[in-house]
């Protein structure tokens, strides 16, 4: 719209200037007939209407416009002088044929050149933004891509119009410490999954900071609401899973899945979640019904802190149901190789 406005201001002022120099110049034409079909008046920038010649005004003024406008200049209309010559009269410009040729040739040239300079900025800009894209891009096998991006538009819808109101209403009820000492319980809570798993994969020293983190937040911590293992003693949680374990044993990643509510995954990550599942405390709480719940509750805790991270996601990216899937499959791999 400003790009517009900047426009239509511009042909208003050449429309405007090429009167005022009709009205000066009209006792001039005397020499030349006009050629008002091939040459190109430029807005002026400044006092230059003023000047004595004409001629050294129309370059000084597509001189400026060029300066000032580099890549904008295929934007700005031809503004041509309106009017026809009478018999017996020259033309607008007191200087010969030979030099207002050369100059217009001279100006028209110059422009070409940086617009071809600037074409091919662009084509160098976007050859080395494709060359970097590809070189992080991780490719995985997408055959169910149709039903994926109705998964991905149907959790898009949901997130929106239920699961954020929902937890932005849940951000504001429960402060923040609270919120803070839930997500450490739950994390304590799962410590079999990611102690199982270390020893899966041989990570004895991992495992042994599983324990020792799973004993400290348990009793210095009560029952895990607290986590003076990372913050008295240093000890980081290490993230593993089952998803990872069948990938460090050699099992590739299958073809990507969007699950409903769950989100993006790939066949191993799904096979992985579902054996997690077995070492989860909350899955063997009877009846089913309050087992969701619980989950449920865990999962609006967690995303208390993440709003606005998806919205910024989708912002950025072109395609957001690729840039997810991009971004995920980056994630594990990065996962797995730690």
């Amino acid at each position: 719209m400003r790009l517009r406005n900047r426009c239509d201001r511009m042909t208003e002022n050449r429309r405007q200037m090429a009167e005022q120099k009709k009205q000066k110049t009209e006792v001039r034409r005397q020499k030349t007939e006009v050629r008002s079909q091939k040459s190109e008046i430029y807005p002026l920038s400044s006092v230059l209407c003023s000047l004595a010649f004409v001629v050294l005004a129309v370059t000084a003024a597509g001189c400026a416009v060029s300066e000032k406008s580099t890549h904008d200049t295929r934007c700005l209309p031809a503004a041509r002088l309106a009017g026809s010559p009478a018999s017996g009269q020259s033309s607008i410009l007191d200087e010969p044929k030979p030099i207002k040729d050369e100059l217009g040739k001279n100006q028209e040239s110059k422009i070409e050149e940086r617009d071809e300079d600037f074409d091919l900025l662009e084509e160098k800009d976007f050859k080395s933004l494709e060359e970097e894209l590809g070189e992080q891009a991780v490719t995985v096998a997408d055959p169910l891509e149709p039903l994926n991006r109705i998964m991905y538009n149907v959790n898009d819808k949901l997130y929106f119009w239920a699961a954020k109101p929902i937890i932005q209403a849940y951000r504001d009820v429960i402060p923040e410490p609270a919120r803070v000492g839930i997500r450490n319980f739950f994390h304590n809570l799962i410590t079999p999954i990611r102690l199982a798993n270390c020893l899966l994969q041989g990570k004895g020293d991992s495992a042994n900071i599983e324990l020792r983190r799973f004993v400290v937040n348990t009793t210095e911590g009560v029952l895990g609401f607290g986590d003076p293992a990372r913050d008295k003693r240093g000890l980081e949680p290490v993230e593993e899973d089952l998803g990872q374990t069948l990938a460090v044993h050699g099992v590739g990643s299958g073809i990507y899945v969007v699950w409903p509510l769950f989100g993006p995954s790939t066949l191993r990550d799904s096979v992985g979640f579902v054996g997690d599942l077995f070492l989860n405390p909350v899955s063997y709480v009877r009846p089913w019904e309050i087992s969701i719940g619980i989950s449920a509750g865990k999962m609006t805790n967690e995303n208390s802190f993440r709003i606005g991270q998806y919205e910024d996601f989708k912002a950025a990216a072109l395609e957001p149901y690729v840039a997810m899937r991009q971004a995920y499959i980056q994630y594990r791999n990065k996962q797995i190789q730690e």
